[in-house]
């Protein structure tokens, strides 16, 4: 008898995406075992004996798994697909992982570079982008025209964007020159554009955002568009933070 788990579990297991978007797949009606349409959560499945299929193509728990560091340049969408036929993150590795089926953990702008991180661990991807786990994202920041003093200080406090109100930032300028201000910010969210909308809140403009670390985890000398394999210390420090 294999081991029976989630059927969510068992499609983040083969790689075809996180739990997460596995729940979405299994809402949208397109996911069946053994030939039955699954519609509704907590359906569990055995490995080895169950037909989980997405699309009509069936899925197989793969044993070995990947996790990736890369150095993402602007102008790439983190995504495996693009509707607009955009590039995407994948194009920059699938050259050398072509039969790997990897996914994006959490996502990085179209017009910011940095670090992400790839995987086809679904347990890995939940640990590093769940809120519950609290995983600090530490970026470096370029404004146009600076920020204030009140600035900083409403950023370490927290600001209004959208319809909720920011965890307190930790936020320190490392340069000043010729009308513009670099400064590194870490926050403890990771909701689209925060960035770039927690300094518009406080009335400066990003014209250059950079991702430079997850957790301890940091991007380092990494080239831009270039990428590696995580080390089983930084693996192991952000799946049991």
């Amino acid at each position: 008898m294999g081991e029976i788990v989630r059927l969510q579990k068992y499609i983040a297991m083969s790689g075809a995406a996180s739990r997460r978007a596995a729940e979405q797949l299994i809402s949208e009606g397109r996911v069946t075992v053994n030939g039955e349409k699954i519609t509704e959560q907590g359906v569990k499945v055995e490995i080895g004996a169950d037909k989980v299929a997405l699309d009509g193509e069936q899925l197989k728990v793969k044993n070995k798994k990947y996790y990736i560091m890369l150095n993402k340049p602007e102008g790439y969408v983190t995504t495996v697909n693009d509707q607009f036929d955009r590039p995407t993150v994948i194009d920059l590795i699938k050259t050398d992982l072509k039969d790997v089926r990897l996914f994006p953990v959490g996502r990085l702008d179209y017009d910011t570079e940095g670090l992400l991180l790839l995987t086809n661990d679904g347990d890995f991807t939940y640990r590093v982008t769940h809120p519950k786990f609290n995983t600090d994202k530490t970026y470096i920041a370029l404004l146009k025209g600076g920020i204030s003093v009140k600035g900083l200080n409403m950023l370490r406090s927290g600001v209004k964007i959208d319809d909720y109100k920011t965890s307190p930032a930790e936020v320190e300028i490392i340069d000043a020159a010729e009308g513009y201000v670099t400064a590194r910010i870490t926050i403890h969210e990771g909701r689209n554009r925060q960035v770039r909308k927690m300094f518009e809140a406080v009335g400066s403009k990003v014209v250059g955002l950079r991702r430079i670390k997850i957790g301890k985890v940091e991007l380092g000398t990494l080239p831009l568009g270039r990428w590696r394999y995580l080390t089983s210390h930084e693996i192991n420090y952000l799946m049991n933070k």
